[in-house]
């Protein structure tokens, strides 16, 4: 049988349905699934961040428990006293009724017994009075007999198990009870009502029973029950809105007291707290006005320290310009008729020529410096290709690579990495970072690798020398910092090299970052923005070695400190 194309879409529709369905519901768990994770989480953070929070619903959970505890307990106390109440007054008037139907029977005749007995069941049935405090039901003890009962109560109200306990184990006067479902005949036949039934023997053949209705008592214990729930519920709420207040005045001033110390924190150091009263918090306030005012001195003394500081760095050097070039223009007089002299007197030109270089490169570091202090420093950027700028810096320190006995291996893409730089800026960057990492290098090589995406470009240069210890990748742009005083250095400086770089680094928008561990090296990276102005969004070489990110001992810091980087950097 050959199926049309009618036959087969109508085949196919159902199908297409089902998987609809299928696919609806499936976006529709992930969206409830997302929701609910989302909806955890931000349970999870207000729970963690509000200690206002967690003292409410702590002091909610133990009063509602402790609450619900005593209320069970005085329910249980209430209603075991209630119960014994019945018991005893059932009991009591069971026996007199059983004290009177057993004196009747006793002096009644044979011939007279039944009526007797109906004017008995009559006679206890009216004890009871209007309120129809019991019922009295006469059973036979033996099957075949007639009972006897008051009103419209049903047999089937004493149990069975009542019954037999009475005749195995029960004897004159001795009195059995039990709680039982009252049954009545009539309309309500299939109604059960809470009862207590006392029965005893009356004769050898007949048992009497009285059942006691708990129905009043049913309804004054639900009457409790229902106060204590209402009364524990307006107590847990008022323990919670009473925590509530209390937490609230101790929470609020430690939480001003937060803000003020984030705004201290942010610079803001006239920011002081109020102080209302004597007490803790009061005092708590206190103190920190006093740290906040000496901090603000502080501050104050060190800036008007560092000023002077600057400025006279700025005025030292240029100062020591004029006879600096002075001394300059006769070192080199001298050390072009070097020639001239005899050997001793030619090294000491030699040596004379040298130190004055090294001295004009210590004091264009200060000038720069001082500079940057100002605010004076300015960029003159331009389209730079920065391979052309790697490949000339690692040319320039090959002389000094050679004198160590390693190489400097150049890692560039394929692709050009054109970006608007201060060439010259950048060129002192990377001569600073080349030079270290081959003082630093302990006779291994280094490795200085570029890269580029869509808006940056980036220079990486790594040593595997002695490397840094924890805490050092901050320090080491720190003016005048040292990670091992005692070491020899071959090109001398003024421990300004790194500083200057950090700072044209941040004036190209860009940032300065570094990555070290004892015995395994270090590695520094600068990141530029592609166009002159633009923000870095991340880098395209990552901080720390691909070597090392598989198997680092330690965490790396995911945000660098601002003030040597410039702000957060983003390892793609």
């Amino acid at each position: 049988m050959v199926k049309t194309a009618r036959d087969r879409a109508a085949t196919a529709a159902p199908a297409e349905r089902r998987r609809r369905v299928r696919s609806g519901l499936r976006r529709g768990y992930v969206v409830v699934r997302k929701g609910a994770r989302d909806l955890v989480h931000r349970a999870h953070t207000t729970w963690r961040r509000s200690l206002q929070l967690r003292i409410v619903t702590s002091t909610l959970a133990v009063s509602a428990l402790l609450t619900g505890l005593l209320g069970f307990f005085l329910l249980q106390q209430i209603t075991a006293g209630v119960l014994r109440a019945k018991e005893t007054t059932a009991l009591s008037e069971h026996y007199a009724g059983l004290s009177y139907a057993q004196n009747e029977l006793a002096a009644t005749d044979q011939t007279e017994y039944d009526a007797r007995l109906d004017e008995i069941s009559a006679s206890l049935t009216e004890r009871s009075g209007s309120t129809r405090l019991y019922d009295v039901v006469i059973l036979p003890s033996q099957p075949g007999g007639t009972g006897r009962f008051s009103r419209d109560i049903n047999a089937d109200s004493v149990p069975q198990r009542l019954r037999d306990d009475l005749h195995e184990r029960g004897s004159f006067d001795e009195q059995y009870f039990t709680y039982t479902c009252v049954h009545r005949d009539g309309a309500d036949r299939d109604r059960c009502e809470p009862g207590l039934v006392v029965g005893a023997r009356l004769t050898a053949l007949l048992d009497l029973y009285y059942v006691f209705p708990l129905t009043h008592e049913a309804d004054m214990l639900e009457l409790v029950r229902s106060t204590l729930i209402a009364v524990g519920t307006a107590m847990v709420i008022l323990l919670v809105l009473v925590a509530s207040l209390v937490t609230r005045q101790v929470v609020l001033p430690v939480r001003q007291a937060a803000m003020s110390a984030e705004r201290l924190a942010k610079g803001e150091l006239s920011e002081r707290m109020h102080v209302r009263g004597e007490d803790d918090l009061a005092r708590l306030a206190m103190s920190f006005n006093d740290m906040a005012g000496n901090l603000q001195e502080k501050i104050r003394e060190l800036e008007e320290l560092s000023k002077v500081q600057r400025q006279f760095v700025s005025d030292v050097s240029h100062e020591l310009r004029t006879p600096l070039t002075t001394v300059r223009m006769a070192a080199d007089m001298l050390h072009e008729q070097r020639e001239e002299f005899d050997a001793t007197q030619g090294r000491s030109i030699e040596l004379l020529h040298g130190q004055v270089e090294r001295f004009e490169e210590m004091l264009a570091d200060l000038l720069e410096i001082s500079r940057h202090d100002a605010g004076a420093a300015t960029l003159a950027p331009e389209s730079v290709d920065i391979r052309d700028v790697v490949i000339k810096v690692v040319a320039d320190s090959e002389q000094l690579a050679q004198r160590k006995g390693i190489k400097v291996v150049l890692r560039l893409p394929v692709e050009a990495c054109a970006a608007e730089l201060d060439s010259r800026r950048v060129e002192r960057i990377l001569r600073n970072l080349v030079v270290n990492a081959i003082e630093h290098s302990e006779g291994k090589d280094v490795t200085v690798t570029a890269g580029v995406d869509r808006d940056a470009v980036a220079v990486v240069v790594r040593d595997y020398g002695v490397g840094l210890r924890e805490g050092e990748e901050y320090l080491v742009f720190d003016r005048f910092w040292r990670a091992d005083p005692s070491r020899v250095r071959t090109t001398g400086g003024t421990g300004l090299g790194l500083s200057i770089a950090r700072e044209d680094a941040l004036l190209h928008g860009g940032w300065l970052q570094a990555w070290g561990q004892l015995g395994r090296g270090s590695q520094f990276r600068l990141t530029l923005p592609r166009e002159a102005g633009a923000e870095l969004r991340g880098s395209p070489l990552p901080l720390v070695p691909a070597e090392v990110e598989i198997n680092r001992s330690r965490p790396v810091p995911s945000e660098p400190d601002p003030s040597w980087a410039g702000g957060a950097w983003t390892d793609e």
